[in-house]
């Protein structure tokens, strides 16, 4: 099977509807091979139906769709074969042991007995679970489940690997070490499309970033280029009066010749700065404003603020959940 292409992915106003509602909505990606590509955006955005779509899960209502260079409309079998795919929920059989069902999963998928025994050992050292391997799975952590389904969605060796929201969930600790399993994979030559709706882990996995947004991709880019998009740094500041608010926004834009974006938080100004010497520029003309300060901090911007920026609301905004599992 030739996978000599440099692009793992390529798609082309990629469309997914539900009658009339368009979950997908035009959305174009190229993965180059190795890389770590992350879909990022909110719950409904569309995250889950696009990966759907290029794992032959969901049937593409518009446009088109490569996976190594092999058409996934015509050739689903064959696409089956270059992709692993691990989803938000695990995949295995809570009634047996990890060891079972990673063996079972072998077997589903062809191998010989001795060979599905073997693979499903490696696995279980690779990931950690070579102690757990005897438990039943309903006595496993969701940490633990969900390196188990990561392992059994690599037992074919496949070239490229979809994560769907693999650390939705899991605790900071557990996120961190699926992290290090993930680079960990790419380290060992695959290539893996990321979704995700945690913009720092979209910031310390991904090579490259889309933003995707109630269906449709608003950017694209690395971190460090989403992220100068809205200034080399951010000045945040919070009024002591949030009915000030107005008056410095105002006294902002006469300042930096931009609008601020104004945060969650009472009375928060978010202030994008060509160069983190403007912040005393902004400072003093507040002061000289007569608005009061309650706290005032200059940082590198976020993707939080990316998201912000580009779409008009936060990451975290809730929507209806048009997803498909």
């Amino acid at each position: 099977m030739n996978v000599s292409t440099t692009l793992a992915v390529s798609a082309e106003g990629l469309v997914k509807r539900f009658g009339d509602f368009s979950a997908v909505d035009g959305i174009d990606l190229e993965v180059r091979r190795g890389e770590v590509f992350g879909v990022l955006g909110p719950n409904g955005a569309g995250k889950t139906t696009t990966l759907s779509m290029l794992a032959t899960l969901l049937p593409i209502d518009g446009g088109r769709a490569s996976i190594f260079g092999v058409d996934v409309a015509s050739s689903p079998h064959q696409i089956r074969q270059l992709v692993g795919v691990t989803g938000q929920y695990a995949s295995v059989d809570e009634n047996l042991t990890a060891t079972e069902n990673l063996y079972l999963f072998g077997r589903l998928l062809g191998l010989p007995k001795a060979r599905a025994r073997a693979t499903a050992d490696d696995l279980l050292g690779r990931f950690g679970l070579e102690e757990a391997a005897t438990r039943q799975i309903k006595n496993f952590s969701g940490g633990m489940r969900r390196r188990l389904d990561l392992a059994a969605s690599l037992i074919a060796q496949p070239p490229l690997i979809f994560l769907d929201e693999p650390t939705t969930g899991l605790d900071p600790r557990t996120r961190g070490q699926m992290w290090d399993t993930i680079r960990e994979l790419v380290a060992n030559g695959s290539t893996i499309l990321l979704t995700t709706q945690y913009l720092d882990e979209a910031d310390q996995l991904a090579d490259r970033i889309a933003v995707i947004d109630r269906g449709r991709k608003v950017a694209e880019g690395t971190p460090e280029q989403l992220k100068s998009s809205v200034g080399d740094s951010t000045l945040h500041v919070r009024m002591t009066d949030r009915e000030q608010t107005s008056l410095a926004a105002a006294v902002v834009e006469r300042v930096v010749g931009e609008a601020p974006v104004l945060t969650p938080e009472a009375g928060g100004l978010n202030i994008a700065l060509p160069d983190a010497d403007r912040a005393a520029d902004v400072l003093i003309a507040l002061r000289q404003a007569s608005v009061s300060i309650a706290t005032a901090t200059v940082r590198q911007p976020t993707l939080d603020e990316v998201f912000l920026a580009l779409t008009g609301h936060h990451s975290d905004t809730d929507h209806q959940d048009e997803e498909v599992a």
